[in-house]
C-alpha cells in the first residue's frame, strides 16, 4: 500500500510542481536547483536576511543546507525555519559536515533547538553528531559511529520528532516507531560532489507535495537511488564520473511512476529495533 501511495506521489508531484526554497551551500547550489527541477519541482535560492522570511511564506518546502554555515546564514536559516513553522510548511534540514567542527556542530544543535523540522537527511556521523552519540566526520563525508544506524535514526527521529532519512549502502527511514530500508543506489553516487545536497532537495520536492512526510522522504531517497543505479547502466566503456553525472540528471528528469515501481528495492522492519 505504501508503495502504491509512493508510486501515485512521484506522478502527482510533477502536476503540483512545489515550490522549494532552498537555503543551501554555495558548492553545490546549482545541481541543488537543476535537481529540484528534474524531480518537478520548482527551486528558489534566496538567502538574503531580508527576504527569506517573505519567500519561505510562500513556498511549498524549504532545504536548509549545511554545507558551507556561516553567521549570516545562520541567521537567515533561523529565520526562515521559523516563518516555515510559523506556516505549517515543511522543512528538511541537511546536517552537512556536522560532527568535523565544534562550530559547526553546537550551530546545528542549536539550530534544531529553536525549530522544528520535518525531515533531517544525512550520513550516519552527520546524524550521530546531531545527538550527541560519538561519531568521526572527515570533511563532509561519512566516518566511524559509536552505534548502530538504525538506532541512531530512530534516536534522532525521537529526540526532534521528525522524520530522519541515513544515506549509505542501505537508507535507512524512519520517523521513531516505522523503520524502511531503500536498497537502491549506487558507490559512483559518492564519487560526485553534491549528490546528497540533491537527494535533500528531491526530498524537499516530495515532502512539499505529500500529505505524509514519511511517504515523502521515502520517496525522494530511492528516486535518487534507482536514479543513481540507472545511470550507471548508460555508463559505456572509458565513460566516467563527467558521464555518470549527466546520466544521472537524465535519469532524474525522466525516472517515471511505472518504472520506480518495478525497481525499487525497499522493505520495512517487522521487528521493532530499540
Amino acid at each position: 500500500m505504501m508503495k502504491q501511495k509512493i508510486s501515485e506521489l512521484l506522478k502527482e508531484t510533477r502536476e503540483k510542481n512545489p515550490l522549494v526554497h532552498h537555503i543551501t551551500n554555495a558548492v553545490t547550489i546549482n545541481d541543488c536547483a537543476n535537481a529540484t527541477l528534474a524531480a518537478g519541482g520548482s527551486p528558489v535560492m534566496a538567502d538574503a536576511i531580508e527576504e527569506v522570511e517573505e519567500m519561505t511564506s510562500i513556498s511549498s518546502a524549504l532545504v536548509i543546507n549545511f554545507g558551507t554555515i556561516k553567521k549570516d546564514s545562520l541567521v537567515a536559516m533561523e529565520k526562515a525555519m521559523r516563518k516555515a513553522n510559523e506556516k505549517d510548511i515543511p522543512v528538511v534540514f541537511d546536517p552537512v559536515g556536522v560532527g568535523a567542527t565544534t562550530y559547526r556542530t553546537k550551530s546545528a544543535q542549536w539550530l534544531l533547538e529553536q525549530v522544528k523540522v520535518t525531515v533531517i537527511r544525512g550520513n550516519v556521523s552527520e546524524v550521530a553528531s546531531l545527538i550527541g552519540v560519538e561519531a568521526k566526520t572527515s570533511g563532509v563525508d561519512a566516518g566511524e559511529v559509536g552505534e548502530d544506524k538504525t538506532t541512531i535514526a530512530k534516536k534522532t527521529a525521537k529526540k526532534y520528532n521528525t522524520v530522519v532519512v541515513i544515506s549509505g549502502e542501505i537508507d535507512v527511514i524512519t520517523d521513531g516507531e516505522r523503520v524502511v530500508y531503500v536498497e537502491n543506489g549506487h558507490q559512483m553516487l559518492t564519487r560526485v560532489s553534491g549528490t546528497g545536497c540533491m537527494t535533500a532537495s528531491i526530498i524537499g520536492c516530495f515532502v512539499g507535495a505529500s500529505r505524509s512526510v514519511l511517504e515523502g522522504a521515502l520517496a525522494g531517497i530511492s528516486y535518487m537511488g534507482l536514479a543513481g543505479e540507472r545511470a550507471v547502466k548508460r555508463l559505456k566503456e572509458g565513460e566516467g564520473v563527467g558521464t555518470f553525472k549527466i546520466n544521472l540528471f537524465d535519469e532524474l528528469s525522466t525516472l517515471t511512476n511505472t518504472v520506480w515501481e518495478k525497481e525499487v528495492k525497499m522493505y520495512e522492519a517487522k521487528q521493532p529495533i530499540l
